[in-house]
């Protein structure tokens, strides 16, 4: 049976409801209530709005959090967001194209992505970007450099825990592969690359950043034959953006010197 009801005081009150909150991990409702309690004083708002009010920010702050989550889990060696992105800088590259990746469509129907072109066209930053997008969005995201994802698969062969780890990267929405075609892969390492892109085709998303075009990537994957199924796992069904050859990190630094010169 419970006790006679009695009314709390205020000191009690705010006591048992940063004690509730704390239990019930709301740290957002914790954080604001004192001062929702003020404004809601000063606007007369009712109890529910009240409610509400709290609520939705407990709602929304906890989307963030999820979000901030899932990028740190992502694991993208540097912070790149779209909005950043200089298009004035690479023509190549169009706002609606990039805009309309950024709806995440291709990811929710598990569509490859390949961005190809010369080192500082953008291509990373892309990557990055779009994979942030999809993290932000709510899909589970994993980025790798490729011989660090390939050095970690034959670490795992090794270990006879090889289909345990290309399940787990058969697992994520997207998984987005940078630095492909920079160094060359002996057989059993592309084979176990393959290994990962047949767990996830038509299924998931993959998304790569390479500085060789299709027709160079036998210098990276040196049986024509697996090269060529590769290069299939990422296209068919895709979509294909060349950032062309102009670099921006060079074009920059002539533009510093130039101006430091006059």
């Amino acid at each position: 049976m419970t006790g006679p009801h009695h009314t709390l005081t205020e000191p009690a009150s705010d006591a048992a409801i940063d004690t509730a909150c704390r239990v019930l991990r709301l740290p957002t409702m914790r954080a604001q209530f004192s001062d929702t309690v003020a404004r809601a004083e000063r606007e007369h708002l009712s109890y529910r709005c009240f409610l509400a009010e709290l609520l939705m920010a407990e709602c929304v702050d906890r989307d963030r959090r999820r979000s901030e989550r899932r990028i740190r889990t992502a694991g993208f060696l540097r912070q790149k967001w779209l909005s950043d992105f200089d298009y004035n800088a690479n023509p190549n590259v169009t706002p609606a194209l990039i805009n309309n990746l950024a709806t995440c469509e291709w990811v929710k129907k598990g569509e490859p992505l390949c961005l190809i072109g010369d080192s500082g066209t953008g291509k990373s930053h892309l990557l990055i970007g779009l994979g942030a997008a999809a993290a932000m969005a709510g899909y589970r995201v994993r980025y790798a450099l490729a011989a660090k994802l390939v050095n970690e698969l034959v670490e795992a062969a090794d270990e006879k825990q090889l289909t345990k780890t290309i399940a787990r990267y058969g697992r994520v929405d997207l998984l987005c592969i940078d630095e492909l075609g920079y160094l060359e892969l002996d057989r059993r390492g592309a084979e176990m690359l393959f290994q990962v892109l047949t767990e996830r085709e038509e299924k998931s998303s993959v998304a790569i950043a390479s500085n060789e075009s299709f027709g160079g990537w036998t210098r990276t994957f040196t049986d024509p034959r697996l090269c060529a199924a590769i290069v299939d796992r990422l296209t068919f069904n895709g979509a294909i953006i060349e950032t062309g050859t102009e670099s921006y990190r060079l074009a920059q630094t002539r533009a510093k010197q130039q101006k430091n010169s006059t």
